[in-house]
């Protein structure tokens, strides 16, 4: 893993405090559950993440935020996912505030991230896996502005969001890069219908239904046709972010397995005596550790504007989606009938891990990319 500067390891000790604290199952994710929130998350702690600062962390210094790194997002984005926290910081303060910085869109807009007051959407994906190349729902112009037809689905706060990042289709044809436009939707937007769906993990995604939704050029993030860039921003970053969620998912699996491995006994013997599962629990940390290490350096590599970034970026997702995987099926096995129960927590993570390992492209997705990116 790369090594961590003074201000970073700081950093990471704020948020693993604060989330052991405050964002732990029993007081977020199973209270959320249980009391049937539409949002999935708390805008309480919403607010306590932008008290610390952490809904500013992508958003530059000039426009009040602390203008850090995906690498610093990295470290607050393990300690979520060890926690297993719903909030909208990976798809608001991460992947959204990248398409957005430099544009008039941010600056309507970081105020109310900075204060936890606002949540933002990305609307990218149409189909039943995530493709941003083939965007077809259509953004014809239409006096001042453009008018959105078309539906998307797996909108991850799509109901809760204050704005919704639309990729749309302004010219060319589905599976081209030139031609996307992303547009800036607000909430209540005439002709926008929204189906408040929730997710294995207890999360809220969206299916997104324009019917002639007006929206003035304003609205465009970046430039009507060039949407590429922006959106490219967004999903690197959101990558990345999600990458190192799933590192968080997978070592939160393991502790809490091993914990168990120390205090279970079996035939007058504590299980994590028995060779077998000493072996499994050595792999997996291995395993664990290697997807870390991809996490951190594809987040630097994005940092340093690395030409290689998003290739690597597509390494870390692969790796991260398998071994979190592997950590939340061993999970489930070692704890044995006890793990299939909703008394116990550990099977929150095998359904975390189902809901990440979509986001933002799949594991053959990302393997996939990284043959293209390699010249194949």
């Amino acid at each position: 893993m790369t090594l961590l500067t003074d201000d970073q390891k700081m950093l990471q000790d704020t948020a693993r405090t604060f989330l052991a604290e405050e964002g732990t199952i029993k007081k977020q994710l199973r209270h959320w559950r249980d009391t049937g929130c539409k949002d999935g998350f708390g805008h309480a702690l919403w607010k306590q993440f932008a008290g610390l600062g952490l809904t500013g962390i992508a958003i530059p210094e000039s426009a009040g935020g602390l203008g850090l790194g995906s690498t610093e997002a990295a470290l607050v984005l393990e300690e979520i996912g060890r926690n297993l926290t719903p909030s909208p910081f990976l798809t608001t303060a991460v992947a959204a505030t990248r398409a957005l910085d430099g544009t008039a869109q941010g600056d309507k807009w970081f105020p109310g991230i900075l204060a936890g007051e606002t949540v933002a959407a990305l609307a990218i994906d149409e189909a039943k896996r995530h493709a941003p190349e083939q965007t077809a729902l259509e953004a014809k112009r239409s006096g001042n502005g453009f008018t959105l037809n078309g539906a998307k689905q797996f909108v991850v706060h799509g109901a809760s969001a204050d704005v919704i990042l639309v990729a749309a289709r302004t010219a060319g044809s589905p599976g081209e890069r030139d031609g996307i436009t992303l547009f800036a939707v607000e909430r209540g937007a005439s002709g926008l219908d929204t189906e408040n769906l929730g997710l294995t993990d207890h999360s809220k995604a969206a299916r997104l239904t324009f019917d002639n939704v007006g929206v003035d050029a304003d609205a465009v993030v970046g430039e009507v046709d060039h949407g590429w860039a922006p959106l490219q921003r967004a999903l690197t970053a959101g990558r990345a972010g999600s990458a190192a969620e799933l590192v968080g998912v997978a070592a939160g699996a393991s502790d809490m397995t091993v914990d168990y491995l120390k205090q279970r006994k079996q035939f007058g013997r504590l299980i994590g005596e028995f060779q077998v599962l000493q072996h499994r629990a050595a792999y997996l940390y291995g395993e664990i550790e290697i997807a870390r290490a991809a996490a951190y350096k594809a987040a630097e590599l994005i940092d340093w504007a690395d030409p290689r970034a998003e290739l690597m970026t597509s390494v870390a997702k692969a790796k991260a989606i398998t071994s979190a995987a592997l950590a939340v099926q061993e999970g489930v096995q070692m704890h044995g009938g006890i793990g299939m129960t909703d008394e116990h927590d550990i099977g929150f993570y095998m359904k975390r891990e189902a809901v990440l390992a979509q986001l933002f492209g799949d594991a053959r997705y990302h393997a996939a990319r990284v043959a293209e990116l390699s010249g194949y």
